[in-house]
């Protein structure tokens, strides 16, 4: 356990620049790679592999981008991850993302994807890897960014089916650093998972769960009394149960919080309610990250620079929600040294 981060001083710092927020090095810890696939290369992917979707233009299908809740958003994004067909389809949706995240100051990413979203279309669980792997990759040698790849189970589907793609996903801890759970949450809760969670850890993967966006705080505590998790994805709702944030906030445990996510799925009814400072000056590891930035309206950077116009944000909080992302990654020692440096570089 490290010591926790003292909050912000009583003389606030000055409130960072757009640019400055795009340049602070971060690390992304909450990332699904399918949520990234913007309209223009949906209909481009959709061309190149013969698949018709249900939409006239890029324009009518960024027009459905406006979502009542988490299952409208997830019948969307479902519906469209049917264009990612090859290996070099999920090689060219990364490298586009990584491309976008060069330039928000991303340095490091842990990135989600759906391998029994593919695995039911006839994909094989080796090309989706291959293909996400190839492009890290390159971002690694060209980009400097580092990463790490997380095989997430998807809590609406059955644990027999998480243990399967466990299975499959096991022969790949060359390029898998750990396991998550996503999707539909409410009726879903971590309980489900636990054998499967026991595997993973056994098998020395890292073990990270959504919890606690629609969900209940419950959910949350599931997550780390039966899970093991090392990081609570979003994790919001536990500014609603007191003993829950004490908790958090002693054992360091770091809530990879989405912002404007959490606005575009209505988790909160506008930004400036977000409770994001408010579980920070509780003394949580809270970071900020984009979800899946092709639908909700911006990658990581754009949610600093929300996070500002919307709650205030100083460079002070800026440097430290960096910090918490950089100390929380399942990156080496030697890495997070490097991108500390690069943090207090940036701080001047």
């Amino acid at each position: 356990m490290t010591d926790a981060v003292p909050a912000a001083s009583t003389a606030p710092s000055p409130s960072p620049s757009d640019s400055a927020l795009m340049a602070l090095p971060k690390a992304e810890l909450h990332l699904h790679i399918e949520g990234t696939l913007e309209p223009d290369l949906a209909f481009e992917l959709a061309g190149r592999n013969g698949v018709s979707l249900p939409y006239s233009s890029v324009e009518e299908l960024a027009a459905q981008y406006d979502f009542a809740d988490l299952q409208s958003f997830l019948d969307l994004y479902y519906a469209t991850m049917d264009v990612l067909r090859t290996r070099d389809d999920f090689a060219e949706l990364t490298r586009r993302y990584l491309a976008r995240a060069a330039e928000q100051g991303v340095r490091h990413v842990e990135l989600f994807f759906d391998p029994q979203a593919h695995v039911a279309r006839g994909l094989r669980i080796g090309d989706v890897i291959e293909g996400i792997g190839a492009a890290l990759d390159e971002a690694e040698r060209d980009l400097g960014i580092t990463s790490g790849l997380i095989l997430c189970f998807l809590r609406d589907e059955s644990v027999d089916s998480a243990e399967q793609i466990l299975s499959a996903g096991l022969s790949h801890t060359d390029r898998i650093v750990g396991v998550g759970l996503d999707s539909a949450e409410v009726g879903y809760p971590p309980s489900l998972f636990e054998g499967v969670y026991r595997r993973a850890r056994e098998a020395g993967l890292h073990v990270v769960a959504h919890a606690g966006e629609e969900g209940p705080a419950e959910y949350v505590h599931e997550a780390l009394d039966l899970l093991g998790v090392e990081r609570i994805d979003h994790g919001i709702r536990s500014i609603e149960d007191p003993a829950l944030v004490a908790r958090l906030a002693a054992d360091r445990i770091a809530l990879t919080v989405c912002p404007l996510s959490n606005l575009r799925l209505r988790a909160v009814p506008n930004l400036a309610d977000h409770p994001l400072h408010r579980l920070d000056e509780a003394g949580v590891a809270v970071t900020i990250n984009s979800d899946d930035p092709a639908y909700f309206g911006g990658y990581v950077g754009d949610n600093f620079i929300a996070v500002r116009d919307a709650l205030g944000l100083t460079a002070d909080q800026a440097a430290r929600y960096a910090r918490n992302s950089i100390e929380a990654s399942f990156a080496s020692d030697d890495r997070k040294a490097e991108l500390l440096q690069e943090l207090e570089a940036w701080r001047g």
